[in-house]
């Protein structure tokens, strides 16, 4: 068994097929003078296919996948568009006089290696972007190439160096299982069309398999088992199995009402990035959206995007939520996300510097913009506003007074928008708990993102392995910071809902019902899970086991009552 990172969830049982790497045999003989225009019209010949085939394959994806991660694909356009890409490449035939694919080859090698030396996953991924687009534009420069390709009448896992996104694309989706890489990352490209597949992906794995090997892959544990002994072949069909038997025994309570046995709805939302996964969500009978994380719309890209081009996805999800809530969170970059086209200052600690609300306000044509596409949308359905990261009530006030402009120039532009949207702010530092009973004073509802919140309450890096054992949600300091926020809620007559990844933990759904938060908002793929949870659960229990918890002294006597209670909790009733 290796060990890698889990990317895409899920189980995967077949027979490997190894990827070769790309290995080009590339001449340095020198061109003659004569010859440079015709390199020239090589090399923009094979960039007009390169752009064709890229559009082909974005719209076949729209078809399989939707039209976000098809997107995915305008950032590979934008790389042959990029005057910076194109001008090293034509430098080096101009005065060099190399041929065409040595100059591609060359300027490939040098971005590549720039963005691998930093200190950035993100922009550590985007690399393989470069790489794929490279390696597509060589291919029709060289003319020769034949690409080792899987079988066609056979499921099998891919296993590469490194996957592209466009090879992903050109694979079949009914015989793909599962997908094993030496790089990678979850936010990779690849990662994400994964998951939008329903595909297990594994990276970070090094060697170890060979084509025709029987693999195993664990998604959520990272685990590759090669070559397995017979018994942990059927152990994990035994899991596999199970977990589609879960699997169906969950989507029993999709129109199942969300509610305790004593009669307390609790409306389950979900947070989405995109419109494919607003579509995921529907299917598992969500209530709304709670959390629109725009900052995919920003991403992948090399410039700000329109306000028209936003308006249409707000837009189109408001519609398709015929209603229900939208509540879209305005641009939260910074930290450990970062735009390619924003240049941000180097910072000791980013987590605590320019990120979030800081950035709209300094940015107010940017921030204006996106608030017009969001209010012209909130002509179409319940559309909400919520501003991340807000730590004083000058933070609220300044940004309503950008939103008052965007509200005015659409005025004058005769441009419908809902005058009285609701606006809310997230919850994530603790100086907006201790001062919670004001910011209500300000805005309609609160939004506690748990994840940042845990992160600044503990002062715990979780991405840092030497104390991540540190991040502990159940904390009492942690509990005391949500009841002070929901009491200051309550008093102030505004809604309050929970967007974090403690929002879709099922064992932490009796303590929100104690604390009187009947709005969670999480992945989609943890609602059922917690409906399930819900309607064997009763408000009167809630209550009572929070009495319980904040009189807990440790994080130990927290955990040992929420574990208790979820070991008293039985199958949901028979009726279900």
């Amino acid at each position: 068994m290796v060990k890698g990172s889990g990317g895409a969830v899920g189980i995967a049982i077949g027979k490997a097929f190894v990827l070769p790497d790309w290995e080009w045999e590339l001449t340095e003989q020198p061109i003659d003078v004569n010859d440079m225009a015709f390199e020239f019209e090589r090399l923009y010949e094979g960039v007009r296919i390169s752009k064709s085939e890229l559009q082909q394959i974005k719209t076949d994806i729209a078809e399989v996948l939707g039209v976000e991660e098809s997107n995915i694909f305008d950032a590979h356009l934008a790389i042959l568009e990029d005057p910076v890409f194109m001008n090293e490449v034509a430098g080096i035939i101009q005065r060099q006089y190399k041929a065409a694919e040595v100059a591609v080859k060359e300027v490939v090698d040098k971005f590549v290696n720039m963005f691998d030396l930093l200190d950035d996953e993100y922009m550590k991924e985007r690399a393989l972007d470069i790489k794929d687009v490279g390696t597509r534009l060589l291919k029709h420069l060289l003319g020769s190439f034949e690409e080792t390709k899987p079988p066609v009448d056979q499921p099998f896992i891919i296993v590469a160096r490194e996957l592209t996104p466009s090879q992903l694309a050109h694979l079949d989706p009914n015989q793909l299982l599962g997908i094993v890489t030496a790089s990678g990352g979850k936010t990779s490209h690849t990662a994400i069309m994964a998951r939008a597949m329903g595909i297990p992906f594994i990276f970070n794995v090094e060697g170890g398999a060979q084509t025709g090997d029987l693999l195993i892959l664990d998604g959520e544990t990272g685990e590759v088992h090669v070559n397995p002994e017979q018994s942990v072949v059927e152990a994990y069909m035994q899991r596999r199995l199970q977990l589609d038997q879960e699997r169906e025994r969950l989507r029993a309570v999709v129109n199942v009402p969300s509610e305790t046995r004593d009669g307390r709805e609790v409306n389950l939302y979900a947070n989405i990035t995109s419109l494919a996964e607003l579509e995921q969500a529907l299917k598992h009978g969500v209530k709304g959206v709670g959390l629109f994380r725009t900052e995919m719309l920003y991403m992948d890209r090399h410039t700000w995007p329109k306000e028209d081009e936003q308006f249409e996805v707000y837009k189109a999800a408001a519609q398709k939520l015929d209603g229900q809530p939208l509540v879209i969170r305005t641009l939260d970059i910074g930290g450990d996300k970062l735009l390619d086209y924003i240049s941000l200052p180097e910072e000791d600690n980013p987590v605590l510097g320019y990120r979030g609300i800081r950035i709209s306000i300094d940015r107010r044509d940017l921030f204006k913009t996106q608030l017009k596409a969001i209010l012209r949308a909130s002509s179409f359905g319940n559309v909400k506003i919520l501003f991340p990261m807000i730590s004083s009530i000058e933070e609220v006030r300044r940004a309503r007074e950008v939103l008052e402009l965007a509200m005015q120039e659409l005025q004058r532009a005769g441009q419908p928008y809902n005058a009285n949207i609701e606006i809310g702010i997230m919850i994530e530092v603790p100086a907006a708990v201790a001062i919670a009973d004001l910011l209500a004073q300000e805005v309609q509802f609160f939004s506690i993102g748990t994840n940042d919140l845990v992160q600044y309450v503990l002062a715990v890096d979780r991405m840092n392995e030497r104390i991540s054992h540190l991040y502990e949600p159940y904390h009492p300091a942690v509990l005391r910071m949500l009841k002070a926020t929901v009491e200051a809620a309550r008093r102030n007559g505004i809604s309050v809902s929970v967007c974090g990844e403690l929002a879709g933990d099922a064992d932490a759904l009796p303590m929100w019902l104690g604390l009187g938060v009947y709005d969670l908002s999480m992945s989609s793929h943890s609602v059922l899970d917690v409906k399930r949870r819900l309607i064997d659960s009763s408000e009167k229990e809630g209550a009572e086991l929070l009495d319980k918890l904040l009189a807990c002294r440790t994080c130990t006597e927290m955990k040992s009552l929420i574990h208790a209670t979820k070991a008293e909790d039985g199958e949901p009733p028979a009726a279900v």
